[in-house]
């Protein structure tokens, strides 16, 4: 009864605060296979820069002509930011080159390393 008091308590605080208070939580990159790299060249689709996590939806045509959509997840908008990266530089149409760590279970998506933009500019 004790505990659940203290909780309650907590929680009443928490929420008197009102938006002054921000929760972070995180997942584990456990789904990403970190031993392994893979460079991807291709077509911006469409691009969610938004949290979490920036994502970017890319098409990427192999050497049998067959086109497949990545999905590649990066870090949060304040970090995209504050490495020089902001919004206007990822549009749907634009050719961009990603390194990742794939996807463990083999769908194609990942988790960026490093992306090098249309204009040349490297963001890691």
């Amino acid at each position: 009864m004790r505990t659940h008091r203290l909780t309650t308590t907590l929680v009443i605080a928490l929420l008197a605060l009102g938006s002054d208070v921000t929760v972070h939580a995180h997942h584990s990159h456990a789904m990403f296979d970190l031993t392994k790299e893979v460079t991807l060249t291709g077509t911006i689709s469409k691009v969610a820069f938004r949290n979490p996590h920036v994502m970017v939806f890319l098409d990427v045509t192999g050497s049998d002509g067959q086109t497949v959509s990545w999905t590649v997840e990066m870090s949060t908008v304040e970090n995209e930011q504050r490495r020089g990266l902001f919004p206007s530089m990822l549009k749907p149409g634009d050719r961009i080159t990603v390194k990742l760590n794939p996807l463990r279970d083999g769908r194609p998506g990942g988790n960026y390393t490093s992306l090098t933009t249309a204009d040349g500019k490297t963001f890691d």
